[in-house]
């Protein structure tokens, strides 16, 4: 395992840090954006199509710090080893297992989290690595079209507090689609599968994120 400082953005965050994880599915990279008084850890992943670059992360990296929730940005062995295809599911549970004796070691509560494959990821996992949660942006409910190829098992089954955070414009599912559960659900109004807003829309793309920092803030500070 290597740690390295990495650039601090302008934001309340503390401190940012990253470090090199060895899984059985390869090198996983963990960016810290660390809180000044920790009570929790977000460790979110990223999607299939891309990174932690997404702009629902970065926000969520840039604001929960303040509000005491330490945000681990999780690079998956396949993003890290520079490959432009993620693996199977199999593959992909592999690395996040790989990491997550790494994410618990401040001895905090660990909400499980990510984005698209990355939320499915957390649904997947989150009864057996313990998580004290489940942060679903985006989840993928179902192919664009294929309705008939529901994932709602997948976030059923999660077994743990979930908040799901989806665009009322998505293609993977749109918040009418979910079924109902034991999880919360917050739309981000006119957005897509990335969050993303039209130019003609009733409100910005700004406000649209805060729409999803603003929900997240919320229940992580209801999270005992």
């Amino acid at each position: 395992m290597t740690t390295e400082p990495a650039a601090t953005p302008e934001s309340d965050v503390t401190d940012v840090t990253t470090e090199t994880i060895p899984t059985d599915a390869g090198d996983a990279r963990i960016t810290w954006h660390h809180a000044g008084r920790p009570r929790l850890v977000l460790a979110a992943s990223h999607g299939a199509g891309g990174g932690i670059e997404a702009r629902d992360l970065v926000a969520l990296a840039a604001v929960l710090p303040a509000h005491g929730v330490t945000v681990a940005l999780v690079e998956q062995p396949w993003r890290v080893a520079g490959k432009k295809v993620a693996p199977a599911p199999k593959t992909l549970d592999t690395g996040w297992r790989g990491v997550w004796p790494a994410l618990t070691q401040p001895g905090l509560p660990v909400i499980s989290g990510g984005r698209s494959a990355g939320a499915r990821v957390a649904c997947r996992t989150a009864v057996e690595l313990d998580a004290h949660a489940v942060l679903a942006l985006s989840f993928p409910l179902h192919p664009p079209g294929r309705p008939e190829k529901s994932r709602a098992d997948e976030l059923l089954g999660a077994g743990v507090p979930t908040l799901v955070v989806q665009g009322g414009n998505d293609p993977f599912g749109k918040p009418a689609e979910f079924p109902a559960g034991d999880h919360e659900l917050v739309e981000v109004p006119r957005a897509d599968h990335g969050f993303a807003v039209p130019k003609r829309a009733d409100l910005t793309q700004e406000e649209a994120l805060r729409v999803v920092t603003d929900a997240v803030v919320r229940w992580t500070a209801g999270l005992a």
